[in-house]
């Protein structure tokens, strides 16, 4: 089942999916990540995630999670995938209120009667339920339309993180090899500003020693 919502991808992105991941480990802040996916693994908690203070998107689609919990650590979070997972029960008061799309589908917990009407009481902001709009409700009233983000949203999500390039594996503390990979690509930037600003200030130099 590939993750839902595409369109709604932000900038700062980390593509961790179909990696034989079976647990999310703890790491350092990671305030630039806005999206993570994590579908298509073995994954059967969800946990150590507010390293991502700033999540906007997650997907952990087709894992084999049972129960949503840890997730009010996200005040951010606008778009979740927990399509074809385990969960047979669902604990509203996990989600985080600032939800605007929701997938659940898969789940023994959106057959039982009275599903949709308690998650859209329970979350003011939602615009989408399992791929359905959601109608009447505070979102969609203040902003007269589906997901959009914000100029602001915009400017902060200008600088691209690609995917990543090398593999994780549930033997792998993954996460401490993603926070390496991310220092050293800022250090990487840090070092490139530098050589450029220099370069700019020898020319400098040589244009004025020329007049």
């Amino acid at each position: 089942c590939p993750c839902r919502f595409p369109r709604l991808l932000p900038a700062s992105t980390v593509r961790l999916d179909r990696r034989n991941i079976s647990s999310i480990g703890k790491l350092r802040l990671l305030a630039e990540i806005h999206s993570l996916y994590l579908q298509q693994n073995k994954i059967e908690k969800i946990e150590n995630l507010d390293s991502f203070p700033n999540l906007r998107f997650l997907c952990l689609a087709g894992n084999r999670i049972p129960r949503v919990e840890n997730l009010r650590c996200l005040p951010h979070l606008s778009a979740l995938d927990l399509s074809h997972n385990r969960i047979r029960e669902l604990d509203t008061e996990e989600l985080p209120r600032s939800l605007q799309i929701l997938d659940l589908t898969g789940n023994e917990c959106a057959r039982q009667d009275g599903y949709r009407d308690l998650v859209v009481a329970a979350l003011p902001q939602l615009l989408e339920l399992d791929s359905q709009p959601v109608h009447g409700n505070a979102a969609e009233e203040k902003t007269g339309r589906g997901f959009s983000s914000s100029e602001e949203d915009e400017d902060e999500d200008e600088d691209l993180l690609p995917e990543l390039g090398f593999p994780f594996t549930a033997e792998q503390d993954f996460f401490v090899d993603l926070q390496r990979e991310l220092a050293g690509r800022s250090r990487r930037r840090r070092k490139e500003t530098l050589q450029e600003h220099q370069e700019r200030l020898a020319e400098l130099w040589e244009r004025r020693e020329l007049l």
